[in-house]
């Protein structure tokens, strides 16, 4: 069904990812893939957003621009790019464990 709408180049997300543009305030988490064209992909790059890299959401407005912490930077994204990285959870060990 995702799919059939799209050219036969498109690159899949991982089964459990989401787009970053739906992750909450606080949230920690792992790069699982990147669908963007070249220039995109790029610009991600200079960034510091790598598949495999940490983050977390530091602001963020609904279908606007968010802040993400990327090591030690802070990276500024739009709507538009945030919506080209797949994400997943970083496990966080539960307190009291």
């Amino acid at each position: 069904m995702f799919l059939e709408s799209f050219g036969s180049n498109t690159k899949v997300p991982p089964a459990k990812s989401l787009p970053l543009f739906m992750a909450g305030i606080g949230d920690r988490l792992r790069i699982a893939s990147i669908s963007a064209g070249h220039t995109a992909q790029a610009r991600l790059i200079e960034l510091g957003l790598l598949v495999g890299q940490e983050i977390t959401v530091l602001q963020r407005q609904h279908r606007g621009p968010m802040v993400v912490a990327v090591g030690d930077a802070r990276v500024a994204l739009g709507f538009g790019l945030s919506s080209k990285v797949f994400v997943t959870p970083v496990d966080q060990p539960r307190e009291g464990r």
